[in-house]
């Protein structure tokens, strides 16, 4: 087994070579920008094989993961600004200081004090560094899916005190908004309809942040179950030899009840 470190030097090592005059050509032609899509598309992968429940398909893809990190690393390192090193000791600077309650005297009891002390330091650290008093919902990325967004804006209301008394509320809202869609729909107001939809999704993601769930993740299984009683229906109707457009609503409606008992 590999000492501790031996590990990290030997990737940056590589990479170095890699990305050397006599190295891969591929590899240095790349830039940040060129990087973006493979960097989504490794975290992405990190989550699937955290779901598959496969420990040796984890530790690839967080080795891919990481590869992203040491590339872009050393891309900035070549231009002269920051290298690897420095993005290690600015994240462990950062943990060290947003956990006094770890490395300090403060004394918390819950993981909600700890969120609302890591907002407080946050805050501190970005007026010390002469910003101006940020938004508590500005600096969430843009390029989060839109349900996730939606979700981390919720949550950090809600740690600032801008949030529902209990679920009751959280439903009404809910129905107030549906009555909304409606009503534009009834007026035939394109515009309008788009608007209230907008407001009705924000409304479903808050009774899912207020129950305690991510509504990525929600959507992303509901959708998994839907892709595999389909899958079934689809089955059922080529076992058939008639052609799924042939079959009636309520035909197709009963293949869809036998998926669902079948699972």
């Amino acid at each position: 087994m590999a000492k501790a470190g031996e590990g990290m030097e030997r990737l940056l090592a590589v990479m170095r070579k890699l990305r050397a005059p006599d190295g891969c050509p591929w590899d240095i032609k790349q830039t940040h920008e060129s990087l973006k899509s493979d960097l989504i598309e490794e975290a992405y992968e990190v989550i699937d094989a955290i779901e598959s429940g496969d420990p040796s398909a984890l530790e690839e893809e967080l080795g891919d993961l990481l590869l992203q990190v040491v590339f872009h690393a050393q891309i900035s390192a070549e231009a002269g600004e920051f290298d690897f090193d420095r993005v290690a000791e600015g994240i462990s600077e950062k943990l060290i200081r947003r956990h006094p309650h770890v490395f300090g005297e403060v004394e918390v009891s819950n993981a909600d004090e700890v969120l609302k002390n890591w907002d407080a330091i946050k805050k501190i650290e970005k007026q010390g560094e002469g910003e101006a008093p940020k938004s508590i919902v500005a600096g969430i990325p843009k390029h989060l899916p839109a349900l996730q967004k939606a979700h981390q804006i919720q949550k950090r209301a809600a740690r600032a005190g801008f949030d529902w008394d209990n679920i009751d509320d959280v439903f009404a809202k809910l129905h107030e908004e549906i009555d909304e869609v409606k009503e534009a729909i009834s007026r035939n107001h394109e515009e309008d309809t788009r608007d209230e939809l907008g407001d009705l999704l924000f409304s479903v993601v808050n009774v899912s942040r207020f129950l305690g769930h991510n509504p990525e993740e929600l959507l992303n299984q509901n959708i998994k179950k839907f892709v595999r009683r389909f899958q079934l229906v689809e089955d059922q109707v080529h076992a058939s030899g008639i052609e799924f457009k042939d079959f009636s609503p309520e035909e197709l409606d009963n293949f869809w009840r036998r998926a669902k008992r079948e699972e």
